[in-house]
């Protein structure tokens, strides 16, 4: 038997450093790769004609939404941030409100919507709203508040505007309720 031939090192290393330098290159250079693929092949182009759009918006009518705050015996200042706006039933819609605590200490308060005309409450789905918690606000803190929402499409046709009014009251969860429930049991 021969003794296997020696190996040289050098040679090795160097045709190892010029493969991992040319892998380098390729994995770096097969992003613009791909996107040069994908448009010459039609790979990952959206068509906009071919776009889903949207079958239960009822672009034909338009429904005016207003929106009016109140606070019930709290320190806060309530507003929305627009008095109205205009939407096409079945159409996901987003308004903001503004609370401030006017007190030097934390205030915690539940806010309870109300509708007119009344019937509006049942067409009018909310997504996410800030009314589906307790809110504690810090001793003079601002903070912005969403509520998403879609008019149902089976909104009678007669019913043309709506309105949506938001009321806060103070409820349990802060210092000042409980040393107001300290005071009562003494």
């Amino acid at each position: 038997m021969s003794a296997p031939a020696p190996i040289n090192s050098r040679k090795t290393f160097i045709w190892l450093a010029l493969f991992s330098t040319l892998m380098f290159g390729f994995g770096y250079a097969l992003v613009p790769l791909y996107s040069v693929f994908c448009s010459l092949s039609g790979l990952n182009q959206v068509n906009l004609t071919d776009a889903p759009t949207n079958t239960q918006v009822d672009t034909s009518r338009s429904v005016d939404v207003e929106f009016d705050a109140n606070v019930h015996d709290m320190p806060w200042k309530f507003r929305p941030l627009q008095s109205h706006m205009t939407v096409h039933p079945g159409e996901i819609s987003q308004a903001e409100f503004e609370v401030v605590n006017t007190r030097n200490e934390a205030v915690t308060g539940q806010a309870i919507p109300s509708y007119g005309p009344p019937l509006a409450g049942e067409f009018f789905k909310k997504l996410s709203c800030f009314c589906f918690e307790k809110q504690t606000l810090a001793a003079g803190e601002r903070r912005r508040m969403p509520v998403v929402f879609v008019v149902d499409p089976a909104l009678p046709r007669d019913v043309g505007t709506i309105t949506l009014s938001y009321t806060f009251f103070e409820v349990e969860g802060n210092k000042r309720s409980a040393s107001k429930a300290a005071q009562v049991g003494s």
